[in-house]
Parts: structure tokens; sequence; C-alpha cells
């Protein structure tokens, strides 16, 4: 099979076999997708959650799909293995109360079988060995019935292997999985499917490669303990097939390659790095693995940028800090020590661009993200390696040869040195590493996540009495475009998720209406504010929200009366609300034009948030925008408005948007039948949309920019005001330049320089104070030393200061020593007190030194009387501590000290 179908091909056919059989090709999602339970979507099936969990209904019954997946608890073991990976790509095909077992098992074995030549991938029967649930009967029966194979040859696996769920209350269901048995040379011959097994051997696991796996979805869990334990509440209402196959398992194996790191779409990147290192794969099987690592990470880091992910310290930002670290960390135990990214990405962006264009398209903005993060390793790595040097000096002064595990773990979680190059420099040092303890840390920091991720399960909102709702009465009619009032009936009553009867006065509940104006957070914007009224009666409208596709909920506050269904009820939009919100809304179209105006396509944003008058917009942006940006910024979405842009919407496809070159948002999911595209002034702006927008520029009123940070590597974010917001910022401004004109004699203009002026004297007088003060500082050390104490041959001086910093200190510490006899040992013991924390700094002599003494003694000595620590040389040591209550017992111990 060797240079069999490409990987471009394989997903072409597997799409085209489930179309031909009734199914909607559906789009691959972002990697980024709003789910309290994953950074990333980690299978194909993730999209279609909502429809598996009965939140929203199916616009299809039969779905097929190619899923961008990541997946990163097991990335110490990429390369080590043919079947870890952190980026892949799952193909899937979904009914949703159509087909179901049968149906799946035909379907994906006559596509794996059937040839070439017809459409398919061609495998061997011979090879391919199903497995099913013990205990799974009717699986048993069919895949003897579809593929005519005797009992014998279909694998019996417990729930460890044949059980899927969720991990938390919801649908469950047997698996039966579809297993390729690559030879002898993969793994032992022997009784292979006769046997009853709870989970495949390991020994098997290259030898018999799972290729796909087929979930009938058919349980109702109430309850999940663990893979293995967990209650049947009974059966679904309608039974659904959620099946997955490895993309790269089933080109490597069509390919004839021996893992995935070899296909055609990521060996190219291994070539390169051969021509880069001058090492050959397949030469060393641990320079291999850094070879796959490599090939791995680059294209996992690349798809991740290319779906709004920036480098971080947190969450979704430190596993692709994580990724492309460990990608240039592989490069350089290879031997290349140059920057390697911007030869090695663009290679995996040629290959996997052939699928997905928008690699190509915003490659400005993915390169300078992944080059930036490069570079800003290399200074760390510089930065650990200084701090890596005072550890191991630290060990030998210690007469150790061991560095401990909790300095190479602070190595690596604190500064991002990695483990690997830690031992490496603790060899050419002659230190070894305490390996089992830097693993316990790192165990317990995996546990701590893995409990703050358990801690976090099950926070699906329990929807189904919205399910309820919705199905009992359709969907809300939402007339938030349209008008601002509305007279509207209760469909139902809740208070903390349950039905009610009513809402007595001052209660907090939600109410669900047939008709409603008010606009549902959602886009960045937040909810309308207003009121809903009814005979003798008010509701305070708190917060709008969507719990499920199609069905509008209000949680509200009864202020006046007694609330029960019957009552007839008018709901208002607060109007000053809307327009604020408006304003807002286009406000942050606006701003985000301007910004890639000013700074070019590649601005791109990547969240935002906007209530009435205010918004802020988050976009990828590796450095801090300079004022003349900034201002740039500010006269382009103010000419837009003052130009009276006409606001215009439409619906059409998401892939007629596209093309039409409108901006989808990173990580937010939009509908695969019709999409709003809102545009501000034709092309200039033209975004996919659903909140409230003004007709027309003018009628933000103004756009003020307030302010731009950081939040977080490679992201930045811009406030600004506007409407009537706006011009009350700009007012405040004006009093305090009116107040400043008359505090200084002097006329706006003249402002800047003036406060200049000032500024100067003050640093000056400053300097003046700081000399005088040093003086009078250095002036007391001839007295000290005058006055030093004779403790066995030892001239000792010790002394405290109060309000004194650790440089006072140090500098009056070297100026007694300086001043003591250089024939007589001498040590001079200085602590500082400021802001309630000590500074000790020990200064020894020459003389001092030949007698032995050293000032590292002194400062251990006083270390445990201040509760702090420190070192340094024989010559000076310095500490601190924050503990100022025993300076007394401090300065005993360095006489103490010296006596011993």
């Amino acid at each position: 099979m060797d240079g069999g179908l490409s990987t471009a091909e394989i997903r072409a056919r597997f799409l085209a076999h489930f179309e031909a059989a009734g199914h909607t090709a559906v789009p691959s999602a972002s990697l980024l997708l709003d789910d309290p339970n994953l950074l990333f979507v980690n299978a194909g099936m993730v999209p279609f959650k909502p429809y598996f969990l009965g939140q929203e209904t199916p616009p299809y019954d039969r779905a097929t799909s190619v899923q961008k997946c990541i997946r990163t608890p097991d990335i110490e073991d990429v390369g080590k293995t043919t079947r870890h990976g952190t980026f892949f790509e799952m193909c899937g095909n979904f009914s949703f109360g159509d087909y179901f077992k049968e149906g799946a098992i035909e379907l994906a074995w006559e596509l794996v079988t059937k040839s070439i030549a017809d459409g398919g991938f061609g495998l061997e029967e011979g090879r391919l060995w199903p497995s099913i649930l013990h205990g799974d009967d009717e699986a048993l029966e069919l895949w003897m019935k579809v593929t005519g194979l005797p009992a014998e040859r279909i694998v019996k696996l417990g729930k460890r292997e044949n059980y899927w769920s969720m991990g938390v209350p919801g649908p469950g269901g047997p698996c039966s999985e579809i297993l390729y048995d690559r030879g002898a040379s993969y793994g032992p011959d022997g009784e292979f499917a006769t046997t009853e097994r709870l989970a495949m051997p390991t020994e098997l696991e290259d030898r018999y490669l799972e290729i796909w796996n087929l979930v009938f979805m058919q349980d109702e869990l109430s309850a999940v303990r663990s893979k293995e334990d967990f209650d049947i509440a009974g059966s679904l209402p309608k039974r659904n097939i959620d099946t997955g196959m490895g993309l790269e398992r089933v080109a490597f194996l069509l390919q004839g390659k021996e893992n995935m790191y070899e296909i055609d779409v990521m060996f190219p990147v291994i070539q390169m790095a051969e021509e880069l290192t001058g090492k050959r794969y397949g030469a060393d099987p641990a320079d291999d693995v850094r070879f796959r690592v490599v090939a791995d990470h680059i294209r996992s880091s690349m798809m991740l940028i290319g779906d709004g992910v920036t480098p971080g310290n947190e969450a979704r930002g430190y596993v692709l800090r994580r990724l492309l670290r460990r990608a240039v960390r592989s490069m350089r135990l290879l031997g290349y020590d140059d920057p390697a990214l911007p030869q090695l990405m663009p290679v995996s962006r040629d290959k996997m661009g052939e699928t997905y264009g928008d690699l190509v398209t915003d490659w400005d903005r993915i390169s300078r993200v992944a080059y930036a993060e490069e570079e800003v390793f290399r200074k760390t790595l510089q930065a650990g390696t200084q701090i890596f040097d005072l550890a191991a000096t630290e060990v030998k002064q210690q007469d150790s040869t061991v560095l401990p595990g909790a300095k190479a773990f602070a190595l690596h979680d604190t500064y991002g040195f990695p483990i690997d190059l830690t031992l490496e420099m603790a060899s050419e040092a002659g230190l070894t590493v305490d390996e089992p303890g830097f693993r316990q840390l790192m165990a317990e920091q995996r546990e701590r996540a893995k409990a703050d991720a358990k801690s976090k399960k099950g926070q699906h909102a329990d929807t189904s009495v919205y399910r309820g709702i919705l199905d009992a009465n359709g969907p809300t009619e939402w007339l938030a475009y349209e008008t601002l009032e509305t007279e509207s009936r209760t469909l139902a009553l809740l208070r903390e998720g349950a039905a009610v009867r009513s809402l007595a006065n001052g209660e907090v509940g939600e109410i669900v209406l047939d008709r409603t104006p008010f606009y549902a957070e959602s886009g960045g914007q937040v909810a309308d504010a207003g009121t809903i009224e009814f005979d003798g009666g008010r509701l305070e409208v708190l917060d709008v929200q969507r719990p499920v596709r199609g069905l509008v909920v209000h949680q509200v506050r009864v202020v006046d009366g007694e609330l029960d269904p019957t009552s007839v009820l008018h709901a208002r939009v607060d109007p000053d609300w809307r327009t604020g919100a408006r304003q807002a809304h286009s406000g942050t179209h606006v701003v985000h034009a301007a910004l890639r105006e000013v700074l070019g396509p590649s601005a791109l944003q990547s969240g935002s948030y906007n209530r009435p008058g205010y918004l802020r917009l988050d976009f990828g942006w590796l450095s801090s925008l300079t004022p003349e940006q900034l201002h740039q910024i500010e006269q382009v979405s103010n000419n837009a408005l003052r130009a009276d842009l006409a606001v215009g919407w439409d619906y059409m496809t998401l892939a007629e948007a596209k093309d039409w070159g409108a901006l989808a948002l990173f990580g937010e999911t939009y509908d695969n039948t019709k999409v709003r595209v809102v545009e501000i002034g034709g092309p200039w702006s033209r975004e996919l949309c659903g909140g409230t927008h003004v007709d027309h520029s003018s009628q933000i009123g103004t756009v003020v920019v307030t302010g731009e940070s950081s939040v977080g590597s490679g992201n930045r974010r811009i406030e600004a005001l506007t409407g009537v917001e706006g011009f009350a910022y700009l007012a405040k401004e004006r009093d305090v330049v009116a107040q400043l004109t008359t505090l200084l004699k002097a006329q706006p203009d003249d402002l800047v320089g003036r406060v200049g002026d000032l500024v100067d004297r003050l640093k000056q007088t400053e300097k003046e104070i700081e000399k005088i003060r040093v003086g009078q500082l250095l002036a007391a050390g001839g007295d000290l030393a005058a006055g030093a104490q004779d403790v066995n041959g030892v001239r000792v001086v010790a002394h405290k200061v109060e309000g004194a910093g650790g440089a006072d200190v140090r500098t009056l510490a070297l100026d007694v020593r300086g001043r003591l006899p250089g024939d007589v040992p001498g040590v001079a013991v200085v602590l500082g007190v400021a802001d309630g924390k000590v500074a000790v700094v020990a200064a020894v002599n020459d003389a001092g030194q030949a007698r032995g003494l050293s000032a590292n003694t002194f400062v251990r000595a006083v270390a445990p009387f201040i509760d702090g620590r420190g070192g340094g040389k024989d010559d000076i040591a310095q500490g601190g501590g924050t503990d100022a209550t025993r300076l007394d017992e401090a300065l005993a111990a360095v006489t103490a000290a010296a006596a011993g």
C-alpha cells in the first residue's frame, strides 16, 4: 500500500460515502467551543453534543463531518507510540433517532472493505477484527450478519474499552470497534477473539490497531463513577449513533507507513528537520521521538493559533505555549540552536493549507504569533540557564551532587525550563537530578488539575425543564430587532429551576413568554433591561438568556403585586438602555474595522464585551499600541461616524458569508444553515453578528478610546466609550484641564510643558535628597567601625537601621567593612527594616576569609530570627525575611557565630 491514498483523498472518500447515504456534510467546527468541560474540541461528536443531550433539536436526521480535534493529557507520550498525537482529525457519521446499530455497522464495513476503485479504502477483510461490548448479543449477531464473520472473529471487550459516556449523567451506550491486524511483527500471535477480555492487552495495541469506534447511544445514565461503574436509569427516548474514525490512523495504514508521523501531511516537517539538524530519522530511537514531537507539535500549534489561541500561562494559552516550546526544545536536543519555527511551520502550512485555506490567508497573523513565542522562549532558555547555574552552585556548596526535584520542578513550572534540558545541563555540570522527586511534584500538579477539571464536570446545565417548555409551546417569538414592546402571555414560571404557580412580591424567578422584545445576552452584548407589567403589578427584568436554542428566558424580580400565569403582560425594553447598547455594539464593529485599517488585516478580534455606552475589544497583537496608533484608531472611528455610514444586515449561509468577506469570530458557533451578517459602510465592516445595531454610524455619537492593555501573551484589549458616556468622559477631562490651568496659571496648550518642568525639578530634588541621605548613612560607617566589638580576635560590627532597604544595607555593610583594619579579621553585618520587611547583608574582609570566616555563615545565623533565608559568597552574602520582631536576637546571633 506504499504511496496509497493521500490524507485529502481519504477525507473526501469518507464524506462522499456518507453523503451518498443521505447524510448532511457538516464543516469542521473551531477547536474552541463554549463548553465548561473542555479546553478544546477533543472528539468529533463535541459540536453535536447539544443534540445528543436534548438541549437542541437537530436540523437533520443524519450528519457526517471531519472534525479538527486536540487532546493533550498524553502529551508526554507523543512520538513514543503510534497512537498518541495532540492534533488529529476525526471522521464521523451521526444518526439522531434515525438508523441504529445495523445501519452503523453496514455503513462502516462497506467503506473500509470496498475497493479503492469503487471509492472505498480497500482494507483486507482477513485483517479486520470487529469488537463488541461483552454481553451485547445484539451487536454480535449484527456483526455476524453484516460481515459473514464467525463469532470467534469478533472480540468481546469490557466496559473500559467498549462502553461510552461523557463522564456525567446523560446519554451513554455500548461501542463496537473496528481493529486492523498489522501482522506478527507488531505483536505476538495467539488466541485473540475467543478469550473475553476486560481491555485490550498492552502488548497487542500496536498490532491490533483501532481505526473506527461505533457508539450505540441507547442508555440514560443517572450516575457515572468511573468508566466501568455507572448506573443506567433506562433507555433514551431516541437512540443515536456517534462514530469516530481516526483519519491519521487510516492514512498511515493506507500509505504503508509505520505511524501517523510519517503520513503525507506530517513527514515533510520531519524531512525539513533532518535538513536543519543534519541528523537522520530512523538512525537513533531517542532522536526519532524528537523528530516526531516536532512534526506533531508544529502542526498542532499552527492549528490552534489559526483558531485564535495565543500563548499564555493559563488554560488554552498554556497548552499552546507548551506545544511550541516542546517543538523548539526538541530541535535544540537534535542539535539545532537557531530559530526553528520559521523553517518548519511553513512546511506544515503548505500541507494542511490544502484543506484548511484559512491557514494560508491568515498566515501573517499565525506566523507572527508563533515566531514571537519562539523568540520569548529562546530568552527564557538564557534566563533559565542562569537560574540553573545558581541552583547548581548551591548544590555543590552543600557538598551534594543531586539537584533536588523541587529545584527542577521550579525551573519547569515557574520559568518554563524543560526537564530534558535540566537533565542535560546537570550531566554537563557533574550532577544528577532527583527525577523521582520531580515526577512526584509533576504528578501532584496533574492531580490538582484533574481535581479542578472534575469539580467542573457536570456543568452542563440541566436543561430538561426548558426543553420541555420548548417542546410543549414551540420557540419564543423573538422580536428584539423589530420592537421594544409586546403584549405577551406567560408560558411558564420557574424558581430555582422548578416550575411554580406564582411569584410573590420581592421574589426572584424566571418567566418564559410566548413573545418578547428583550435581547438575550449573546455575542458579547449584555441582555436588555426593562420591565414586564401586569394588572396590579410589575416585574423588573434582571437578565435574559437562551438556555436552549429557540427559547428566551427572563430572570425577573417582582417589584409590585403577585404574578400568576393567567395575568396579561406588557413587556417593555428600557429605550435608553437599548439605545446605549446599540451604540456600543455598532461602536465595537467600527473600532474593529478601524483597528484593522490602522494595524493591518491580521489584527483580528478574539473577543468582545459591550454594554450601554461601553465597549471592550480583545484582539491578537504582540506588542502594546503606541499613543499615535491609539489616536489613529480613534480618529478613523470618528471619521466613520461623521461619514454617517449606512448600517445594514442580511441572512445567508455561512459559506456565502465567508465568500462575501464577512469576519467570523474565533470560538463562536454559527448556524450551518443561515447566519446574520452586519455591515457598516459596505465592505469596510462586515461581520457575522446577532446583536442590535444603529441604523447609521452617526447615531453612535462618538468613540472615545480610554485605554489599551495586555490580556495575555499575544493578546491586547482596547476599551472605549460611546454615546453620552463618551461625551461625559470628554467633559470630565475638560474639567480636569480647566483645574490644572488655574492651579498652574497656564494656558491649556502650555500645560504639558509646565508639568514636564515640574517633574524634572522634582526628580532633581529627589536626587539631591538621596545624595544627602546616603551621605548621612555613610557618615555613620566610621563610628560603627570604630566601635567594632572584639570577639575572639575578630572585629565584629552588628547593627540595625530603621527605614533602610536592601540597597542601603548593602552600601553601609561594604562601607563599614572597608573601614575595619585590613590586617585584622573583621565582619560587618547590617540589618535594615522597611515596610515590615527585613534585609540583611554580611561582609567579611580578606583577613577574616583567611581565618576561615564566611559571610554565608552570618546570614544563615540571622535567618531563623527574621523568618528568612539568603546566601552568597564568602566575602559578601545577603538575604531577607518577614519577621522584624526579633532583631536584637538576630544581632546577638551574629556575635555568637563569630565566637563559634
